[in-house]
């Protein structure tokens, strides 16, 4: 009898390795996060072919290999909820036209000045225009206090789909709008701010900055605050950002996970993609307001395969067409992860590697070297 089950079983199981097991995770994440529905598109038989069924269950399977980060989940977690570590910052400031709350982290007061306000580092997450909270980055934004010896505030902002990428636009400029108004409150430098965001973080740094030098109306701030504000950003720092909507939409196309991605519904569609997008904005701008954008410094790790690195390089080097300062960074061995999860405990692998960089360069934006 064990003679006749072996041959049996073994075609079965390859076949639910081979077959069954990537078709059941492709369907399930397209059933719960979008089919395909571009137009002329069949969307049932378009889920079903095997490049995207592979691709997808692919991408979807890499996932599990964060749950190596469950002890840093165990760590910021109860970092954030145990009441002492409430000298290092305040917890859950309102602010802006939609009731957002804020976070905001103290500078270490060793070798400061109780009498000169910080900078200020405004860190904006990441988690591609969906997903996100404030409360996952405090070990984030406190060893960026630490390290900089500034103010850090990480705001939450409306993701999709409570709000398009306008909406999360305007959150961030009024986050620049409360800075303006608090710096006395907090003893921070309103007129020394640094963005610092981390993927769909850093797109918004690059997007609101590039608004607000615009002028943009849709942005909502009264004209007499938006001159502030916008000569308050000394410069920007991303970390594995998207800077061309339609270039990282491709790469989202060839792993298969356009439409389960939030991207494109978080843009109200691909026609949009030009109007969000930072290298369309630049190439628009006058001479006039591109002597008006600040510097930027870009880092990136060079094993990211969910924003490749060609994103950062592409930026750099139309900003560099551009006559736009710009520092770009390539991290060995550093993947998209990586890049913020290790700025959150200093015995991580890459912690002082990045924050190498973003501390030799966060001294040169405030002119201080």
């Amino acid at each position: 009898m064990s003679g006749i089950k072996y041959p049996v079983s073994l075609p079965v199981t390859v076949g639910v390795l081979l077959v069954g097991l990537p078709y059941s995770i492709s369907l399930a994440a397209q059933w719960l996060y979008g089919w395909p529905n571009k137009p002329g598109y069949q969307k049932y038989i378009e889920a079903l072919k095997p490049r995207r069924i592979y691709c997808l269950a692919r991408a979807v399977l890499e996932n599990l290999k964060y749950l190596q980060y469950g002890r840093l989940y165990v760590q910021w977690k109860s970092w954030y909820t145990n009441e002492e570590n409430r000298k290092h910052y305040v917890k859950g400031i309102t602010f802006g036209r939609r009731g957002n709350k804020l976070d905001l982290y103290h500078p270490p007061k060793v070798g400061r000045s109780q009498d000169v306000p910080a900078p200020l580092v405004v860190f904006i997450y990441g988690g591609a225009w969906g997903s996100g909270d404030r409360s996952i980055y405090c070990l984030v934004a406190r060893q960026m206090a630490e390290e900089l010896n500034a103010t850090v505030i990480c705001p939450d902002y409306c993701t999709y789909p409570k709000g398009n990428v306008l909406a999360m636009v305007q959150d961030i400029a009024d986050c620049l709008v409360w800075a303006q108004e608090s710096g006395q409150k907090f003893n921070f430098d309103k007129d020394n701010v640094v963005l610092v965001g981390h993927s769909a973080g850093a797109h918004l740094c690059a997007l609101t900055t590039l608004f607000l030098v615009d002028a943009r109306e849709e942005l909502f701030i009264e004209s007499r605050k938006q001159p502030d504000v916008t000569l308050s950003i000394r410069g920007i720092i991303g970390l594995s950002g998207v800077y061309n909507i339609m270039d990282h939409y491709e790469h989202e196309q060839w792993r298969a996970v356009e439409y389960v991605s939030t991207m494109h519904k978080a843009m109200n569609g691909v026609e949009n993609f030009p109007y969000y997008s930072p290298t369309h904005l630049l190439k628009k701008l006058s001479q006039d307001k591109l002597s008006r954008v600040p510097q930027f410094v870009l880092l990136h790790g060079t094993t990211d395969i969910i924003v490749p690195s060609e994103s950062s390089v592409k930026f750099s080097n139309l900003l560099t067409s551009l006559s736009v300062k710009v520092s770009l960074y390539l991290l060995p061995r550093v993947n998209h992860i990586e890049i913020v999860t290790d700025l959150m405990v200093p015995n991580r692998r890459f912690y002082h590697p990045i924050f190498s960089c973003i501390k030799q360069e966060f001294r040169k934006l405030l002119g201080s070297c």
